[in-house]
């Protein structure tokens, strides 16, 4: 069974940075995209970022393009989200998620961490 544990949220300050991990177990991810998403306040959730595990191919929501990177360290199978110069507005509840690469549903969900950017 596919396990995702995310760390690494917190409260920053505008123009800060963080580093958030998802620790994923539970079998290889070879065939796997890994994701993240984030949920804010009375608002839908929304895709932020995804990397192909094979490959290490990257993309990214416009609104954090330039701010955010996605990498992932396959020794220790786990994803990281750098953010950098970050807004109120990225305030959220932030989730990683996977999915088969080759189908386009996330069926595997962390249970999320918090980042908090204070103006």
């Amino acid at each position: 069974q596919v396990q995702l544990v995310e760390s690494g949220g917190g409260l920053v300050q505008a123009g800060g940075s963080l580093r958030l991990s998802c620790a994923a177990s539970g079998r290889t991810f070879s065939s796997f995209t890994i994701a993240w998403f984030r949920q804010a306040p009375g608002k839908e959730r929304e895709f932020v970022a995804r990397i192909t595990w094979s490959s290490s191919s990257t993309s990214y929501a416009d609104s954090v393009k330039g701010r955010f990177t996605i990498s992932r360290d396959s020794t220790k199978n786990t994803v990281y989200l750098q953010m950098n110069s970050l807004k109120p507005e990225d305030t959220a509840v932030y989730y990683c998620a996977a999915r088969r690469t080759i189908v386009n549903e996330y069926n595997y969900w962390g249970q999320g961490t918090q980042v908090t950017v204070s103006s």
